[in-house]
Protein backbone atom coordinates (compact mmCIF):
# COMPACT_ATOMS: atom_id res chain seq x y z
CA UNK A 1 0.00 0.00 0.00
CA UNK A 2 1.48 3.50 -0.88
CA UNK A 3 0.48 6.84 0.00
CA UNK A 4 -0.62 9.64 -1.88
CA UNK A 5 2.42 11.01 -3.95
CA UNK A 6 4.74 7.97 -3.47
CA UNK A 7 5.71 5.45 -5.85
CA UNK A 8 4.80 2.08 -5.77
CA UNK A 9 7.00 -0.80 -4.54
CA UNK A 10 7.07 -1.89 -7.96
CA UNK A 11 8.65 0.77 -9.27
CA UNK A 12 12.47 1.14 -8.91
CA UNK A 13 13.00 3.79 -10.93
CA UNK A 14 10.64 6.10 -9.31
CA UNK A 15 12.76 6.06 -6.21
CA UNK A 16 16.38 6.65 -8.47
CA UNK A 17 17.50 3.12 -7.41
CA UNK A 18 20.81 2.47 -8.18
CA UNK A 19 21.42 -1.01 -10.41
CA UNK A 20 22.33 -3.68 -7.64
CA UNK A 21 25.90 -4.28 -6.59
CA UNK A 22 28.38 -6.88 -8.09
CA UNK A 23 26.67 -10.36 -6.55
CA UNK A 24 30.60 -11.54 -6.74
CA UNK A 25 31.33 -12.51 -3.32
CA UNK A 26 34.56 -9.88 -2.14
CA UNK A 27 36.98 -12.41 -0.88
CA UNK A 28 36.38 -14.06 -4.52
CA UNK A 29 37.68 -11.00 -5.82
CA UNK A 30 40.76 -10.96 -3.49
CA UNK A 31 41.60 -14.76 -3.20
CA UNK A 32 40.81 -14.65 0.09
CA UNK A 33 43.54 -12.06 0.61
CA UNK A 34 42.64 -9.09 3.39
CA UNK A 35 43.79 -5.46 3.60
CA UNK A 36 46.61 -5.35 6.06
CA UNK A 37 46.66 -8.97 6.85
CA UNK A 38 49.99 -8.92 7.40
CA UNK A 39 50.35 -7.46 11.14
CA UNK A 40 54.13 -5.38 10.40
CA UNK A 41 51.94 -3.47 7.28
CA UNK A 42 49.30 -1.31 8.39
CA UNK A 43 45.91 -1.04 5.61
CA UNK A 44 46.39 2.03 3.43
CA UNK A 45 44.34 4.90 4.59
CA UNK A 46 41.43 5.61 2.68
CA UNK A 47 42.26 8.95 2.05
CA UNK A 48 45.17 7.57 -0.05
CA UNK A 49 45.20 8.92 -3.98
CA UNK A 50 45.40 6.72 -6.47
CA UNK A 51 45.87 7.65 -10.29
CA UNK A 52 46.59 5.28 -13.41
CA UNK A 53 49.61 4.93 -15.16
CA UNK A 54 50.23 5.57 -18.50
CA UNK A 55 50.89 1.61 -18.68
CA UNK A 56 47.31 1.15 -16.89
CA UNK A 57 45.45 3.12 -19.15
CA UNK A 58 47.59 1.12 -21.84
CA UNK A 59 46.39 -2.05 -20.60
CA UNK A 60 42.78 -0.96 -20.22
CA UNK A 61 41.13 -2.87 -22.84
CA UNK A 62 43.64 -5.82 -22.44
CA UNK A 63 42.79 -6.12 -18.21
CA UNK A 64 40.99 -9.75 -17.73
CA UNK A 65 39.02 -8.54 -14.60
CA UNK A 66 36.35 -6.21 -14.47
CA UNK A 67 36.62 -4.64 -11.32
CA UNK A 68 40.46 -4.15 -12.43
CA UNK A 69 39.71 -2.17 -15.35
CA UNK A 70 36.75 -0.18 -13.21
CA UNK A 71 39.58 0.74 -11.22
CA UNK A 72 41.97 2.09 -13.21
CA UNK A 73 38.99 3.56 -15.64
CA UNK A 74 37.90 5.38 -12.50
CA UNK A 75 41.28 7.15 -11.49
CA UNK A 76 42.40 8.32 -14.83
CA UNK A 77 41.95 11.06 -12.48
CA UNK A 78 42.89 11.24 -8.81
CA UNK A 79 40.61 9.33 -6.14
CA UNK A 80 41.28 8.61 -3.05
CA UNK A 81 40.32 4.76 -1.89
CA UNK A 82 36.90 6.19 -0.08
CA UNK A 83 35.87 7.65 -3.58
CA UNK A 84 36.68 4.48 -5.35
CA UNK A 85 34.91 2.62 -3.17
CA UNK A 86 31.79 4.45 -3.41
CA UNK A 87 32.10 5.20 -6.95
CA UNK A 88 31.95 1.46 -7.53
CA UNK A 89 29.78 0.16 -4.89
CA UNK A 90 32.85 -2.19 -3.57
CA UNK A 91 33.69 -2.71 -0.30
CA UNK A 92 36.61 -0.30 0.90
CA UNK A 93 38.84 -3.39 2.04
CA UNK A 94 38.36 -4.95 -1.49
CA UNK A 95 39.45 -1.73 -3.33
CA UNK A 96 42.55 -1.72 -1.27
CA UNK A 97 43.71 -5.22 -1.74
CA UNK A 98 42.67 -4.80 -5.44
CA UNK A 99 44.89 -1.35 -5.83
CA UNK A 100 47.78 -2.63 -4.56
CA UNK A 101 47.45 -5.44 -6.61
CA UNK A 102 47.48 -2.99 -9.87
CA UNK A 103 49.94 -0.64 -8.08
CA UNK A 104 52.59 -3.69 -7.81
CA UNK A 105 51.70 -4.19 -11.76
CA UNK A 106 52.73 -0.67 -12.47
CA UNK A 107 49.53 0.34 -13.28
CA UNK A 108 48.21 2.60 -10.50
CA UNK A 109 50.15 5.10 -8.70
CA UNK A 110 49.53 5.45 -4.73
CA UNK A 111 49.82 7.99 -2.64
CA UNK A 112 49.74 7.55 0.87
CA UNK A 113 49.49 10.87 3.01
CA UNK A 114 52.27 11.46 5.55
CA UNK A 115 52.06 9.39 8.63
CA UNK A 116 52.29 12.60 11.11
CA UNK A 117 49.42 14.60 9.31
CA UNK A 118 46.96 12.28 10.76
CA UNK A 119 47.76 13.50 14.10
CA UNK A 120 48.13 17.18 12.89
CA UNK A 121 45.43 19.42 14.81
CA UNK A 122 45.29 21.69 11.49
CA UNK A 123 44.32 19.45 9.51
CA UNK A 124 41.09 18.18 11.33
CA UNK A 125 40.08 22.17 11.82
CA UNK A 126 40.18 22.40 8.22
CA UNK A 127 38.06 19.41 8.01
CA UNK A 128 35.49 21.16 10.41
CA UNK A 129 35.45 24.05 8.96
CA UNK A 130 34.97 22.84 5.70
CA UNK A 131 31.98 20.81 7.25
CA UNK A 132 30.56 23.90 8.62
CA UNK A 133 30.83 25.51 5.48
CA UNK A 134 28.50 23.12 3.72
CA UNK A 135 24.77 24.67 3.13
CA UNK A 136 22.01 22.73 5.43
CA UNK A 137 18.48 21.81 4.17
CA UNK A 138 17.11 25.21 4.04
CA UNK A 139 20.00 26.78 2.61
CA UNK A 140 21.82 28.73 5.80
CA UNK A 141 25.51 27.88 6.98
CA UNK A 142 26.35 27.40 10.29
CA UNK A 143 27.93 29.79 12.72
CA UNK A 144 31.44 29.22 13.86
Amino acid sequence: MTTAGEPSGDDDTAWGAEAPASVVRPFLLTAGRIAGGDSLVPPMPIETQVVSTDMGLAALDALVFDQHRDIIAVCRQPQSLAEIAAKLRMHLNVIRVLADDLRADGQLALYAPQADSARDATVLRRVIDGLRAIPDSRGAIRER
